[in-house]
């Protein structure tokens, strides 16, 4: 089985606790960490833009990825959403089979 983690920026914390609850109740993940204020620098329509922003890392295994995706496209307050997913190469077994476990 292979898992992931999945980074997506929210303006504000509401919407991050808003964002995980769903994940994790609807078992699409097992656990969102919220990290709190951070700064993003990007372009967006042709405009150098700087945000205060708050980041979650969302755990989850490869067969709820797209959902993952589909998910945060639906329900994210931002017309194009940060939804990255990196594939976990190494991890503690026991936290693994837990993410497994907590999402099936």
């Amino acid at each position: 089985m292979n898992f992931y983690l999945f980074t997506v920026t929210v303006p504000t914390i509401e919407e991050g606790k808003k964002i995980a609850k769903i994940l994790v109740e609807s078992k699409l993940a097992a656990c969102v960490n919220i990290l709190k204020d951070i700064s993003s620098v990007y372009r967006w329509k042709g405009e150098i833009q700087e945000d205060n922003e708050h980041l979650l890392l969302i755990k989850t295994t490869e067969e709820n990825s797209e959902s993952i995706v589909q998910k945060i496209n639906t329900i994210h307050s931002y017309t194009e959403p940060e939804c990255i997913g990196f594939k976990i190469e190494k991890g503690s077994q026991k936290y693994l089979n837990w993410i497994k476990d907590v999402v099936d």
